[in-house]
Parts: structure tokens; C-alpha cells; sequence
């Protein structure tokens, strides 16, 4: 395999797009890939020139966020070329990263976009490109950071963002079995947990999401990205521009209804930048 391409076959996956961008998940496509329909759907392949893919790093420590190695993703359907101008621009912050080969052929929370990324575009497949970011266990000062940064792409109408991430992770094997036994059922204690943060992401306050997950401690995988994401919208709103963020969809693996049980919950929402 040469150092420049990465090949990718599909594997898990979480998403979030808004149409301009959207938050998906990345679980096996088995389990989250009606969810995650609802956002690609939203996906105008007219407009759309360039795509970033925000994924979280679930294999190796990262404080920071990195860029990959590789020039070109392989995909079952065709290669997704990645956008070196982009990549050379981020470079110059200083605050990025790289990727090795093995961290990148690993990771699936990039992964689980492509094939979904290459259908949604097959019309207009030699007319864009893609901005892969891996994006590690980041402070909140340094979400600010990299939303601050790429908030000028997200101000793009022709840029779109996806921002990778599952919701709660339920059960023994994931540490966490947080229970507010009046909501019922297990898995109605869970969507409601979910639903709480899913709310607080509506609003697009990042402090209120870092509160949230604070008390909470929702295992939401991809919270950095969301944290990120949030971020660049408080940026641009200060220059005035108007936002409104609404989930399509919500999902869970399985209902949970006992302690010995385990679930991932999935969700796909749209971001719209008026």
C-alpha cells in the first residue's frame, strides 16, 4: 500500500452533518446506518465543494488535533482526494498533528464517513474534496482554539462539516450504568439523558454542553468534535450570522432493561448557517 493512499472498507460509524453541517454516528452501519441516512440525506451535492470530517481518536492518546498522511482515501466506490491547500493552511497554525499510517488505517470514526461521503457526492465526485481531522481529548480551552480556526471554513456555503461521534455508551463493559429510575426503563432513562444533551447541542452553547457532560459524564465519543463544532458557531456569531441546529433522528442499539445489558445510542443532526 503506498504511504499516500489509505484504502477504507466500513467498520463502525457516528454522524452529525449540517447542511452546511451535520452530527452522525459511527457505529456499525448494521445499527446506526438508518440514523445516520437522515443527515446524509441533507447532503446538496450542487453546492458542496469541500467536506471535513471530524472524528474523535479512539486508539491512541492525542491532546491536540492531527492530519492525516495520506493524499487519497480509497473507498469501494472511488478515492475521496484530500485537500492539500486546506492542509497546508491548517499546518501553518501550528496546532496540528500528524497522523501516522497505522493510526489512520485504525481509526474508524474518518472511516465509517467515506463509503456515505462518496454515495452522497457520486454526482459531482471529481468536483470536491475532503479535510480529515482527528480530534483528540481536548480542553475546553483548546476546543476554543480549533473552533476559532476553522470557523472561517464553516462561514463557506460550500464547505460542509461532518462531525463523527455516537451518543451514550451504556453498560458494565463501557464503565458507565447511570440510571434515573424515574424515567422508567433503562433505555427510557437513557434517552432521556441523551435527549437532554441532544437539546443543549440545539442551542449551541458550548459552555452549556461542557456543563452538561461535566455532571453528567455521558459517554458521547465524539464530544470533542461537538465541542469543537460549537465553538466555531460562537465564533461566527459574533460577526451576526444566524444558525439553527435540529436533529432528524435518534437511535439506540438495543433497549436496555437490565443491569446486565449494554447499548449505544445514535443520533443525525443538520446544522443550517442562514
Amino acid at each position: 500500500m503506498s504511504s499516500k493512499h489509505v484504502k477504507y472498507y466500513p467498520s463502525e460509524m457516528l454522524v452529525t452533518v449540517m447542511c452546511h453541517t451535520f452530527v452522525c454516528r459511527h457505529a456499525g452501519y448494521t445499527y446506526c446506518g438508518a440514523c445516520a441516512a437522515h443527515a446524509y440525506k441533507q447532503v446538496d451535492p450542487s453546492i458542496t465543494r469541500r467536506i471535513f470530517i471530524l472524528g474523535p481518536s479512539h486508539h491512541v492518546p492525542l491532546s491536540r488535533c492531527a492530519l492525516s498522511s495520506a493524499e487519497i482515501y480509497r473507498t469501494p466506490l472511488y478515492d475521496l482526494r484530500i485537500d492539500q491547500k486546506v492542509y497546508a493552511d491548517l499546518w501553518k497554525t501550528g496546532l496540528f498533528e500528524r497522523m501516522n499510517m497505522k493510526t489512520d488505517q485504525d481509526e474508524h470514526s474518518i472511516e465509517m464517513h467515506l463509503p456515505y461521503t462518496a454515495k452522497a457526492m457520486e454526482s459531482r465526485k471529481d468536483d470536491f474534496s475532503i479535510v480529515p481531522v482527528l480530534v483528540g481529548a481536548l480542553s475546553e480551552s483548546k476546543e476554543q482554539e480549533y473552533g476559532k480556526v476553522l470557523s472561517k471554513y464553516l462561514a463557506d456555503p460550500s464547505n460542509l462539516f461532518i462531525i463523527s461521534s455516537d451518543f451514550c455508551h451504556w453498560g458494565n463493559r463501557f464503565h458507565y450504568t447511570y440510571y434515573d429510575e424515574s424515567q422508567g426503563e433503562i433505555y427510557r432513562s437513557i434517552e432521556h439523558l441523551d435527549k437532554m444533551g441532544m437539546g443543549i447541542i440545539e442551542q449551541l452553547d458550548p459552555i452549556s454542553f461542557t456543563n452538561y457532560l461535566k455532571k453528567y459524564r455521558n459517554t458521547i465519543c465524539g464530544r470533542h468534535p461537538i465541542g469543537v463544532l460549537l465553538n466555531a458557531v460562537a465564533e461566527l456569531r459574533k460577526s451576526g450570522l444566524g444558525m439553527d441546529f435540529t436533529f432528524l433522528n435518534y437511535a439506540q442499539s438495543s433497549e436496555c432493561r437490565n443491569k446486565s445489558d449494554s447499548s449505544v445510542s445514535y443520533a443525525a443532526g443538520a446544522l443550517v448557517v442562514h
